[in-house]
């Protein structure tokens, strides 16, 4: 085998999925089509369960002082996030480019290997491995390999060639996008809708503002490259009155609206993460988030799968758990280009969400779907509001100092916090120590109230995710842990 896991694409997604791989102990090879990063800004920031991923494996520092914001919006109307307690529409002005420089050096610094320059021309399983054919500067060449995921973008060879279904609709609009240097251009953050379309515009810094113009009518092109400048400056012209041609473009971009989704994740050993399992419109910045967060829920499954530490159905819950978010995923950007996008015959339909949204749990419902913290798996049948929910960040005490439910987390490893201080749950799972680190611990400055307040023991997944908590799981431990982390050694 010339690698365990092959991953093909070096985006976000790609990169995320590397490095949980090699925490997990299992060697990967990372194949990316272009020689070199393109440097491009792309998406800006990243949503709070991201961040909350990020710090989860230690790499949020590496992207230094990050600013926040409660202020987002669905389709253009404003929502006040901070109606969920300790969250916020997300990280701010953080270039995609960024993003992908500290996976990268995460991931390499963990021990993935990452060929440039490498493209995928076909692919066959095997039924016990998959053979990769490749184009690299030196050539053709076979990989072998134990499992193939692909994490190569919208138009991914990986899901062509391995015959997924991508059933959906096709985009029927076009949109541009543009970083621009040397105009003055007054600040649209959350957009508006304009008589001939919608608008939207942000400062970057260093003088660059950030414009995307979608003109009502402008219908979906397939483009080879992107469009030219000159084209952009002109359609936000007849949008808003204002010249911009003299500016200098730094990235110039066009999309659509799209609405696709694979029928399966997973056909035999070759898998798709990230926008070769969905495509939709960029709406909320949420594409690059939710694929970073498929890599989070796969990699740790993948790598106990190929280390022979679970069975190979433990993958089957990548589909199960994750095809339902992308599904959520495709209903809200549809549900937010409509609001936005649309024309006039839309504004009643604005005015009544702008009015819901004035309630509490309206925005909280928004906010968590739009944020991705209000995700649930099924994992338990029981009846606590934490099983299947994200793990929070709480401070905890132990023998040896303080630490965190979030660094726990860094090795990407199970851990079950004994809260209670009970012998007999931390002998329950002895057999799985190799897998799932043992913590007793006490919580520190919890409110009274709060989720973890009536707990003795919570089990955690290596994605954050409670899979079994008591007082409240209808399981019990060891099957739990049997179920997640495979037979007791």
């Amino acid at each position: 085998m010339d690698a365990s896991v092959i991953v093909v694409g070096a985006g976000p997604a790609g990169l995320m999925l590397a490095g949980e791989l090699r925490l997990g102990g299992v060697d990967v090879m990372v194949l990316e089509q272009l020689p070199q990063r393109t440097g491009e800004s792309r998406g800006l920031g990243f949503t709070a369960r991201t961040m909350e991923v990020f710090d989860q494996r230690g790499i949020l520092p590496a992207f230094g002082p990050v600013e926040t914001s409660t202020q987002g919006h669905f389709g253009g109307r404003p929502v006040d996030f901070g109606v969920l307690e300790g969250a916020h529409y997300g990280v701010k002005a953080v270039p995609q480019s960024t993003t992908e420089s500290v996976l990268e050096e995460w991931a390499l610094k963990r021990g993935a290997e990452l060929l440039r320059g490498h493209t995928v021309r076909a692919l066959t399983d095997e039924g016990d491995h998959v053979v990769v054919e490749v184009e690299g500067p030196d050539g053709p060449r076979s990989l072998t390999t134990r499992y193939v995921v692909g994490c190569d973008g919208g138009r991914s060879t990986v899901r062509k060639a391995a015959g997924f279904d991508f059933p959906g609709t096709s985009a029927s609009r076009e949109m541009f996008l543009a970083d621009i240097r040397g105009c003055e251009i007054t600040p649209r953050p959350i957009g508006e809708t304009v008589p001939l379309g919608m608008v939207m515009s942000a400062p970057l810094g260093d003088g660059v503002d950030r414009i995307i113009v979608c003109e009502r009518g402008a219908p979906a092109r397939r483009r080879t490259g992107p469009p030219p400048y000159q084209e952009v400056a002109a359609a936000w012209q007849r949008l808003t009155g204002q010249d911009i041609s003299h500016g200098e473009p730094v990235w110039v971009s066009a999309f659509g609206d799209p609405a696709r989704q694979v029928s399966a994740y997973r056909r035999g050993r070759v898998l798709l993460a990230g926008d070769s399992a969905h495509v939709h419109l960029p709406a909320g910045g949420q594409g690059m988030n939710v694929s970073v967060q498929d890599s989070v829920n796969l990699g740790w499954k993948l790598a106990a799968v190929v280390s022979g530490r679970a069975p190979a159905g433990l993958l089957d819950t990548y589909h199960e758990e994750r095809h339902p978010v992308g599904r959520r995923l495709l209903m809200n950007t549809q549900a937010q280009g409509m609001l936005f996008l649309s024309g006039d015959e839309m504004q009643p339909l604005r005015d009544v969400l702008s009015e819901l949204i004035r309630y509490d749990e309206v925005s909280r419902h928004l906010a968590g779907m739009v944020s991705g913290l209000d995700i649930r798996y099924e994992v338990d049948g029981g009846d606590h509001p934490l099983l299947g929910m994200r793990m929070p960040h709480q401070e905890l005490v132990r023998a040896d100092g303080k630490t965190s439910t979030t660094e726990l987390l860094h090795p990407a490893r199970g851990v079950l916090l004994d809260i209670a201080d009970d012998a007999e749950v931390r002998e329950a799972a002895t057999g799985w120590s190799d897998r799932v680190d043992i913590v007793t611990a006490s919580l520190h400055d919890a409110p009274p109230q709060g989720p973890l307040s009536d707990a003795r023991a919570v089990l955690v997944r290596p994605d954050g995710y409670v899979a079994w908590i008591s007082p409240g799981s209808r399981a019990g431990l060891t099957e739990a842990l049997d179920r997640w982390f495979g037979p007791a050694r």
